[in-house]
């Protein structure tokens, strides 16, 4: 059946105008943790018939924008999350961050339907030609400033076999596929029939790329404090959740290696050898915490200790703006406003680089802290040789709702793209063993404290995107274009 754009022409323009941000609301539920991607089918072609049908770019301008918002508002609604643990200074926040991010990333999907709209005029070169702008804008959306690709249309794919294509092409290479293939029945049966065809291609194809994971014969212990954001640093709960974890670390069992969480620690480096040689007195431990160097400088940092002592310190490199650091500091701090997560008023320092990590006595690993483990391109530049990703994280300030499981999904992704399995330790959750094929093969619920034992598995040969990134996307983005551009030639 072909979808019809009528909910989308037959409405004045403020109609319009909400039946977008309403298409835009419901495909994020392709998104975890609702994993509903039979949505996009429908929605996809729905948005496209009306592009096709945008008298002006202003019009499609609008729609795009307005599809955006709606995506976005709901995908990330876990943003207010941050600005509720300390809901007297920071609350008044939360519909402001909510609003700016949401709209904000909208304009990349208006930029892409406003520039196909000028570029090009009804039929396949106006749908060809969106298609690649809206997939090559949602890699500068990864890009500009910081980046934030965050709830990428792939990302709708977690769980079944077709995330597997990313493998060869990466998230953004996936969600042009996915997004020319969910686009074509709006141009009728035949096509129709090619998408059935190429999504029932890329899905016997995961299937077959997946098989069972070769344990390597190292265990690995995940810890899981659930300590909740508003509690973790008050005086008369630091140890309790320290102890918990020493608790869960000394629990019977035979771990090669045990993992705490982001910022698991109440200590700044160097300062308690002493709580140190408690933790790590007879299995190494890879665990986050803050350390300051000489010149005052602050750092989230990963460490490892083994037989009581701290043998090298990790530091963050992707820093969260507004989180971790204030851009603009001074001129912020004016107004009272300070990082979230920030020790002073700059906030975090970033790190050096970001490289793989040989620690005697255990398999070599990219360390991830939280929120380095959603930048595909950067985990590839930086994962050399590493046969496993130790990725620590501290969600509690994503809160219960849709920002853990997007967090996981991401993870999920990073394994298959470069076939090397992921350690993930979250503090409140959701920690997992993920296998290169990003099944999740051991894991702790969101919510609850405890730990689970892993066993790592053996790192896949080099993939595709692990040796050659996003030239096979930069290609396949270029032939899409080409065509769209060949066709409003010949029109």
């Amino acid at each position: 059946m072909i979808a019809s754009a009528a909910p989308f022409t037959a409405q004045k323009a403020w109609g319009r105008f909400g039946l977008g941000i309403l298409a835009g609301a419901s495909l994020a539920l392709a998104q975890a943790p609702f994993n509903f991607p039979w949505i996009m089918p429908v929605l996809v072609p729905l948005v496209m018939l009306a592009l096709d049908r945008a008298h002006s770019p202003r019009a499609a301008a609008w729609l795009g924008w307005s599809t955006g918002l709606g995506h976005f508002a709901f995908a990330l609604s876990w943003i207010v999350e941050p600005f509720l643990v300390d809901i007297a200074r920071h609350g008044w926040m939360a519909p402001f961050a909510l609003i700016l991010l949401a709209g904000g990333l909208a304009l990349f999907w208006s930029a892409a339907f406003a520039i196909a709209a000028r570029l090009a005029g009804p039929g396949w070169s106006r749908l060809l030609t969106a298609i690649a702008l809206w997939a090559g804008f949602e890699w500068l959306r990864g890009h500009i400033l910081t980046g934030f690709p965050w709830a990428l249309p792939a990302y709708g794919l977690e769980g079944t076999p077709l995330m597997q294509a990313s493998a060869w092409i990466g998230p953004y290479g996936l969600s042009l596929i996915l997004l020319f293939l969910l686009a074509l029945p709006s141009r009728g049966l035949i096509p129709l029939s090619a998408s059935l065809v190429g999504f029932s291609a890329l899905w016997i194809g995961g299937e077959t790329r997946m098989r069972p994971a070769i344990d390597s014969g190292t265990t690995v212990r995940l810890i899981q404090p659930n300590a909740a954001q508003n509690q973790k640093w008050l005086p008369e709960m630091i140890p309790v959740f320290f102890e918990r974890q020493v608790a869960a670390t000394e629990a019977a069992g035979n771990p090669d290696v045990v993992i705490w969480s982001e910022t698991a620690v109440p200590f700044l480096a160097g300062d308690r050898p002493d709580l140190v040689a408690r933790m790590a007195k007879n299995t190494p431990i890879i665990y986050g915490l803050r350390r300051i160097d000489e010149a005052g400088n602050w750092y989230n940092s990963m460490a490892v200790a083994m037989e009581g002592q701290d043998l090298v310190y990790l530091d963050k490199v992707h820093l969260v703006p507004f989180g971790e650091y204030m851009p603009f500091a001074r001129l912020f701090a004016q107004l009272g406003v300070f990082g979230l997560a920030a020790e002073d008023v700059s906030g975090f320092s970033a790190g050096e680089s970001l490289n793989a990590v040989q620690v005697e006595g255990m398999p070599v690993f990219l360390p991830l802290i939280c929120y380095e483990a959603v930048f595909p391109e950067e985990v590839r530049a930086a994962r050399g040789e590493a046969d496993w990703f130790v990725h620590i994280t501290n969600d509690a300030w994503f809160g219960r709702w849709t920002g853990p499981y997007q967090h996981l999904a991401q993870a999920r992704f990073r394994a298959v793209e470069h076939g090397v399995p992921v350690a993930r330790a979250a503090n409140t959750g959701i920690s997992a063993m993920i296998d290169p094929f990003g099944r999740v093969i051991a894991s702790l619920p969101l919510g609850v404290d405890g730990f689970v034992d892993a066993a790592l598995p053996i790192a896949l040969p080099q993939t595709m995107y692990g040796k050659f990134g996003d030239a096979l996307f930069a290609g396949l983005l270029g032939l899409v274009a080409t065509a769209g551009f060949l066709i409003s030639r010949r029109a």
